[in-house]
């Protein structure tokens, strides 16, 4: 009988790509402000240099997104206004979501269909509507046809009003609906949705937050600065993963769906995150507020094996 080899411990999962930019943003505390101290500390540990964040702050500070005070690792910024919207995805939107992974939005078989024909001249307004349409999860039939699972219509009038071209959209529901030859309803998600794309973001997302769980909840406590970076890194695959996901009802995926045990371990790491008071604590960050549904979301409790 011959020995087996050692296994060998599993590979650490790629953190997800965060800008300078994102960066300072994502360390914008309640009181508005963001800590040069921290920045510069997340910013090392994300492998960033002083020079990167250097040039960005005064590009921020030249926008008149921030005002600085003092200067290096001692300055502070003072936000203009909240930029840490544009870096997380919508709150409702989030909430449907987790809606969806305990079975409280169950689907009722009905198809969302768009249609319009805006002229060249109009061709901003076209292509944001096509843009909107695409964002909440739309999918394209054929020019200028989209088709959504979930009930996005008032949403896509209000975008319709606003760009000015209402009267160039229709609305219409359907229980029966057939590309070619095919009418079953989670096969004709399975064609007109990059779902393989979607599940894989969602599968980086769980190894990421699997992995920052296990650091949080074993015995040596991360630093501050580590749990900063864990919250940033958390945040930005959060937003990877959620923002091209259509949010399809349960009853048209493949199961079981990557996207449920990966928002479940993302929110029982941000409860991980949350559990710490002192002055370094990812709580304290405006952006960690956005997910505050995440975390106290019941599927947060429900452990994963």
């Amino acid at each position: 009988m011959t020995d087996r080899p050692a296994a060998s411990p599993a590979a650490e999962p790629a953190a997800p790509e965060i800008g300078t930019r994102t960066l300072v943003f994502a360390l914008l505390r309640e009181d508005g402000t963001v800590d040069a101290g921290e920045l510069y500390s997340v910013a090392e540990a994300l492998g960033m240099t002083d020079q990167q964040v250097r040039l960005c702050v005064k590009r921020l500070v030249a926008e008149g997104r921030f005002t600085q005070e003092g200067r290096g690792r001692k300055a502070v910024l003072r936000a203009a206004a909240d930029p840490t919207g544009a870096i997380a995805p919508d709150a409702e939107y989030v909430r449907h979501a987790y809606r969806q992974d305990r079975g409280l939005a169950p689907w009722d078989g009905t198809w969302h269909l768009f249609a319009f024909a805006i002229p060249e001249t109009a061709r901003q307004a076209r292509d944001a509507l096509r843009d909107a349409l695409l964002h909440l999860g739309a999918a394209p039939l054929q020019g200028g046809l989209y088709v959504a699972a979930n009930a996005i219509g008032p949403i896509v009038e209000a975008h319709a009003r606003h760009l000015g071209v209402l009267p160039s959209l229709t609305r219409l529901t359907s229980r029966d609906l057939r590309v070619g030859n095919e009418d079953d309803p989670a096969r004709l998600a399975a064609e007109l949705w990059p779902l393989p794309a979607v599940a894989e973001r969602h599968e980086a997302l769980a190894a990421l937050a699997g992995a920052r769980l296990a650091r949080l909840s074993g015995p040596d406590r991360p630093t501050g600065t580590e749990r900063l970076t864990y919250a940033i890194e958390l945040a930005t695959a959060f937003t990877a993963a959620m923002r091209p996901d259509p949010l399809l009802p349960p009853e048209l995926l493949p199961q079981p769906w990557p996207g449920a045990r990966a928002r479940s371990l993302a929110a029982r790491c941000w409860e991980a995150l949350a559990c710490d008071a002192d002055d370094h604590a990812p709580g304290r960050l405006r952006l960690f507020r956005l997910y505050d549904g995440v975390r106290n979301a019941p599927s947060a409790r429900r452990r994963e094996t």
